[in-house]
This record gives C-alpha cells, sequence and structure tokens, in this order.
C-alpha cells in the first residue's frame, strides 16, 4: 500500500482510540457515503465491466446513501438496542438491498447484510467476529452471481476475507483491541493488493489500462470501515498509482461501444422453487444476474398447513437484458414485484455527483446525467 503502513507497534498503541461498538458502525457507513461521493466521478470514469456504462461511483454512493438513511429514522423493531453491531448493520443492509442500484450496489447490499449475521446480538466487534463476517459476506456475494467473474469486487471482497482470517489464526482467536487493529490493517492492504491485480485479471481492464470500479469501491468501504473503528484518518494516499484514477484521466467508458441492453431490477417474493426457475430462466434471457434473499422466511398465515405451503422469501433481483419486457413478464409470471426498475445501459448514469463533502447531511438527489429509467 502506498505511503506509511501500520505496525505491530502503532497497533499497540491505537487500540485506546478502537471503538468497535454499533456507534461505530453507524461511523463507518456514514464516512462510506461521504468519501463514496467524492469518489464517484472517478469510480464513474474507470467503470467498464461488465457494461461500459459509467454508473459504478452513482450506484454505490445510492445505495450506501439509502444504508445511512434507514439508520437515521426510529427502529422498527422496539426490540432493537442500540448496542447491537449486527441488528445495526442489518437495519441498513435490509435498506440497501430493498434500494439497490446496478451490480455493484447490489454486491454492496448482500456484502453488508451477510456481514451482519455472524454480528448478531454482539456489541463490539472483534478479529475473530470480523474475520468470520468478512468470511461470510465474500461467499454471500459469490453465490448471488450465476456467473461470477474474478477481477472485480467479489476478488477484492475474498482477498479482504482471507487477510482478516490469516490474522485471527495467527493470533489464536484473540479477541482484543489490540488484533483487530492489526486485522483492520491487514484487510485494507489485502484489498488494495486485489485492486491493483484486478487490471491483469480481466482483458477489458487490462486493454483499457484500468483498475476494477466496483473493486476500487470497496477498497474504500473497508478503508472507512478501519478509520472509524481505530480513529483513524482516511488513508488519501491509498489509491496513488491505480491506472485510470487521475483528476486528468478521461472517462475510459466514453469511448467504448455503447450497450443496447437494459438493467431490470426489482423485489419480490419466491418460494425456492420459483427463485431456481427465475434465475435460470433470466440466465438464458440475459447477463450479469444477481439474486439475493432480502431477509428470513415471510410469515405465514397461521390457518395455513405448514406441510402444503411452502415458505415464501424476498429476493431483490438483479439483471442485463436486450429487451426488458419478456424479463418483466416472467418476473411477474412468478409473483408479485415492487420497484421494478428499467434502465438504459447504453447511457452514461452518473457522470456528475454534487460533491458529498460540501454538505454531507443535505440529503439532496445527486446530478445524475444521461439517465434514462422506468419504473413499472
Amino acid at each position: 500500500m502506498p505511503g506509511k503502513l501500520l505496525t505491530p507497534l502503532d497497533g499497540i498503541t491505537l487500540q485506546t482510540k478502537i471503538a468497535a461498538n454499533a456507534h461505530a458502525m453507524r461511523r463507518w457507513l456514514g464516512k462510506a457515503e461521504v468519501v463514496l461521493g467524492n469518489h464517484s466521478d472517478r469510480l464513474n470514469a474507470i467503470n467498464i465491466f461488465p457494461v461500459a456504462d459509467g454508473d459504478t461511483g452513482t450506484n454505490l454512493y445510492l445505495t450506501v446513501r439509502a444504508a445511512v438513511s434507514a439508520l437515521d429514522g426510529p427502529a422498527p423493531d422496539t426490540s432493537e438496542t442500540g448496542n447491537d453491531v449486527g441488528a445495526v448493520l442489518s437495519r441498513a443492509g435490509q435498506a440497501a438491498m430493498e434500494q439497490a442500484r446496478g451490480n455493484s450496489g447490489t454486491l454492496f447490499a448482500v456484502f453488508l447484510c451477510a456481514a451482519a449475521e455472524p454480528l448478531a446480538g454482539k456489541s463490539r466487534l472483534s478479529a475473530p467476529l470480523l474475520a468470520t463476517a468478512l468470511n461470510r459476506a465474500q461467499i454471500r456475494a459469490w453465490s448471488a452471481l450465476s456467473e461470477p467473474v474474478a477481477g472485480t469486487m467479489l476478488s477484492v471482497l475474498e482477498a479482504a476475507a482471507h487477510a482478516a482470517q490469516a490474522v485471527d489464526a495467527s493470533h489464536n482467536a484473540d479477541d482484543s483491541n489490540h488484533a483487530l487493529g492489526l486485522a483492520l490493517d491487514a484487510v485494507v492492504e489485502a484489498a488494495f493488493q486485489a485492486v491493483v491485480r484486478t487490471e491483469d485479471e480481466l482483458a477489458q481492464l487490462h486493454e483499457a489500462h484500468v483498475v476494477d470500479a466496483g473493486g476500487v469501491g470497496m477498497l474504500l468501504v473497508l478503508d472507512c470501515l478501519r478509520s472509524a473503528v481505530l480513529g483513524e484518518e482516511l488513508q488519501d494516499e491509498l489509491l496513488d498509482g491505480l491506472h485510470g484514477y487521475k483528476l486528468q484521466d478521461p472517462h475510459i467508458h466514453e469511448h467504448m461501444p455503447a450497450d443496447d441492453g437494459v438493467e431490470v431490477m426489482c423485489t419480490i417474493n419466491l418460494s425456492p422453487l420459483n427463485a431456481a426457475i427465475l434465475r435460470q430462466r433470466l440466465d438464458e434471457m440475459g447477463d450479469s444476474v444477481i439474486m439475493s434473499q432480502v431477509g428470513g422466511a415471510q410469515n405465514q398465515d397461521d390457518d395455513d398447513d405448514e406441510s402444503t405451503v411452502e415458505a415464501s422469501y424476498r429476493w431483490r433481483v438483479h439483471v442485463h437484458v436486450p429487451d426488458p419486457e419478456p424479463a418483466v413478464a416472467l418476473i411477474r409470471s412468478l409473483g408479485e414485484p415492487t420497484d421494478i426498475a428499467v434502465s438504459q445501459l447504453a447511457l452514461a448514469r452518473g457522470n456528475m455527483l454534487e460533491s458529498a463533502e460540501e454538505d454531507p447531511a443535505k440529503g439532496q438527489e445527486p446530478s445524475i446525467t444521461g439517465q434514462s429509467r422506468h419504473d413499472y
């Protein structure tokens, strides 16, 4: 990683500043919202995979903003305590999933929801819990995609999880602040190295001489976690040297062939069988299929016979298809979707975002230029 790396001695001195409680998780997501808002234009500029539509920064920012907004209001469940790390992240993750934008936003929501699960009922994050949470998140993210591809934010998540597990193993499941500090340092370092490798893992990135936009976004999110927990400043030098990321670099996608397809997204309740059917048929219709559960099984009516009524689960669905009508008809044939949104892939979405640093509490819609979006 460029710049000064922390040493074990630094970790020892930092532990007095470490705050790994639920409040720190809120601070983490708040930092991520601001940072992604400030970096959205650069992330959009290098966004060429899986579609060169220049919207990864915008999608990540809007999805993280939805997660943060969910934590601003009163908790829907009065039994939720402010000290439960898992409950806070789960609440944010559910909101992110319901309002996820694009491939990158959907995978971030999957990451957040999955990471929250092993933290349920915990009052603080520790190195063993971090390792478990990141491992759960990377497995869930890889499985959410019908055709996962290395050299993307999936690889960055995987590298981060392996780094956390290595630190945890070498410190014999030490749950001290010192071990957590070392684990977070290792996670960000591994994520950075994984981002650098993306350029040579995907032919499209290698040819364009850029790193993966989603991977950089995930690196920023993980550095925000490190910053929020350790009480350290964000590492401004973190992205120095990444190809295509300088302010003067052009938007790569503007000179690449346009994709004539559309992105279809929705939320729908489905049985496991119908979910499998939907995934299979969407795979046949298009690509970039992402399906992930939103919460647990839906409650059945009291008079339902549990032996004959199959459990229903809420799913977030994402797919790129040439024509939206067959995909929408298929989805409607299997259930009653909500929030169906269709966006043109050929148009650059999110070339400009108002800097979140100017007024991060403002909460205004960012300026998204050239976006064609239809909500059914």
